[in-house]
């Protein structure tokens, strides 16, 4: 088996385009490349991973195509398309000739429409992508879980993976709300989680391991092993923690399972859902 990372990122910082990034994220307000990531991947025994779309523009579509063309260790790209737009298909079939274009994303999370996934144009747009074999990333916040529940079960063909398991607020303890939604998107079988970006959404200078073993019981309980899949959020983590630390996280929580289960969560599973060339 060859480890995957599921999620991480790329760019080239514009502080105006990137006006997420605020300034108690100094450290990530600049460029991350290849080959900044190279020799973490290496020397965490990553074989490969998958980057993920940060603007919503078919600009960077272009340019994380164009760099993973250039480096093999990138194994797939999830990128963005107006899902809404009238000429969604002809996107979708000019993104089908790239090889390692696998799956799109919007970034739900930040619309001031909470169900906003609902809209009627957004969700043809999705049930246009199993015909070109691609995937959804759903980022979201945990009150949009319930929504995002009534778009997966609409489409049940569409396979769906939730980026950093929708966000639960672990630097408050909160998590009941978030777990019964978790527990009812999980029954949905074309949806599948990402074990990503816990620690942004915990205490970013006092967080422990054990702070995050709830929210990671609950998504282990709810999706199996066969549905998880481990994500650095490289380099939106270094906020709160070095790669080292993200994988030793997961890896420690995961230790006690079988080899099986492991292989699963550390590549398996990210390698069938996004149809990975390893």
């Amino acid at each position: 088996m060859i480890k995957i990372d599921s999620h991480q990122h790329f760019w080239k910082f514009d502080p105006v385009r990137d006006s997420w990034i605020t300034d108690d994220m100094e450290v990530i307000q600049k460029d991350f490349s290849p080959v900044d990531l190279q020799p973490l991947l290496q020397h965490s025994g990553i074989g490969g991973c998958v980057t993920v779309q940060s603007d919503q523009s078919e600009e960077e579509n272009g340019f994380h195509l164009s760099t993973a063309e250039k480096w093999d260790f990138i194994k797939g790209v999830v990128g963005w398309v107006d899902l809404q737009a009238e000429n969604v298909e002809e996107r979708l079939e000019y993104y089908s000739q790239f090889k390692k274009m696998k799956g799109f994303r919007h970034v739900l999370q930040g619309e001031p429409q909470r169900d906003f996934m609902l809209r009627p144009a957004f969700v043809s747009g999705i049930g246009l992508l199993n015909k070109y074999g691609f995937t959804y990333d759903i980022l979201i916040f945990p009150d949009q879980l319930k929504y995002s529940y009534e778009l997966v079960k609409t489409l049940p063909d569409q396979f769906f993976v939730i980026d950093h398991m929708a966000k639960p607020n672990i630097k408050d303890n909160k998590i009941d709300d978030w777990k019964n939604d978790i527990q009812q998107i999980a029954t949905c079988k074309n949806v599948y989680c990402k074990v990503s970006g816990m620690v942004t959404e915990g205490s970013w200078k006092t967080w422990t391991k054990d702070d995050f073993t709830p929210y990671l019981d609950v998504v282990v309980s709810a999706f199996g092993t066969d549905r998880i899949m481990f994500g650095s959020d490289w380099p939106v983590c270094l906020v709160a923690a070095s790669y080292a630390q993200i994988l030793e996280i997961v890896t420690d929580y995961f230790a006690a399972f079988s080899q099986h289960e492991q292989a699963d969560v550390f590549g398996n599973t990210a390698t069938q859902f996004y149809k990975l060339d390893v």
